[in-house]
């Protein structure tokens, strides 16, 4: 897959002994993000997902198998589930022995934003992505989304249908989608919506976040610093069990850990850095 992740580096000159050319390419140091031995690592997040996980897996696993061309491995982080998750995981890597499956258990529940870095160092593909291990996206969301790879150094999903979910839940989201673009500066539909990035990217530029923030976070320094974009239209589905966190008190905390972070981070941009190429939508 060729991506757009070549952007002009800040870099004169690259030299290297002959002794240091043995372990190193050139094109590689400049653009290490471009190394990489598969196009895709998907990580699915599960925390007591017994219901939901092993079709989360089939969904990804025919979404593949219908693009054809990509070459992609999954990673599953169980968070410390006290149901059967991690069972029903084991079992199905023991199904599926042909497919590129690393499966992680986690000792203590460290939290989705800790679990979505580690991944990202685990895996060895050139894009990465995250998906929700109750089931929230469709097969057909997951072909559409990455449909698009490689033309832009950024695919960021929006809903443009969302199943189930409650009024107050969609009012929470436009609210907090208004304040990140009155913050950031940017103008952007959604910024929770389980984007696309170079798996280098997210290793570089990760959040210091814990909580759902940190997609918001990442994004937004990718986009100060000039990283293409593409918006895509998709359909979600509201997790169909169990009672969902992402409006609890500790997240609305994270959610203004975040905030902050992104306007200080723009705030010392403005005071620090030379004007740096803007963002634009492919």
């Amino acid at each position: 897959m060729s991506g757009n992740g070549q952007r002009r580096r800040p870099i004169l000159e690259i030299v290297m002994t002959p002794a240091a050319a043995k372990l190193h390419d050139n094109a590689a140091v400049l653009y290490p993000e471009n190394v990489s031995a598969l196009d895709v690592t998907v990580f699915v997040s599960c925390y007591n997902e017994s219901q939901h996980i092993i079709r989360t897996l089939d969904n990804v696993r025919e979404a593949f198998t219908q693009l054809g061309s990509l070459t992609y491995e999954v990673i599953v982080i169980d968070d410390c589930s006290s149901d059967n998750s991690n069972v029903l995981i084991s079992e199905y890597l023991n199904s599926h022995p042909d497919m590129r499956i690393v499966f992680r258990r986690n000792a203590v529940n460290t939290g989705w934003a800790q679990n979505y870095v580690d991944a990202a160092f685990m895996g060895c593909g050139k894009y990465y992505r995250v998906i929700c291990g109750d089931e929230s996206e469709p097969k057909e969301t997951i072909v559409e989304v990455f449909r698009h790879l490689g033309k832009a150094d950024i695919l960021i999903p929006y809903y443009a249908t969302t199943e189930g979910r409650s009024n107050y839940r969609l009012v929470i989201s436009r609210v907090y989608t208004s304040l990140v673009n009155l913050i950031s500066g940017f103008n952007l539909h959604y910024y929770n919506g389980l984007h696309i990035h170079l798996r280098y990217n997210v290793m570089r530029w990760h959040s210091n976040t814990r909580g759902f923030g940190f997609q918001a976070d990442i994004l937004c320094m990718l986009l100060a610093r000039g990283y293409s974009y593409r918006e895509i239209p998709v359909t979600t589905i509201e997790q169909k069990s169990g009672r969902s966190t992402a409006l609890s008190f500790r997240n609305f905390l994270s959610v203004g850990h975040t905030l902050f972070d992104i306007l200080a981070r723009r705030v010392a941009d403005w005071v620090y850095r030379k004007p740096q190429q803007k963002p634009f939508a492919e």
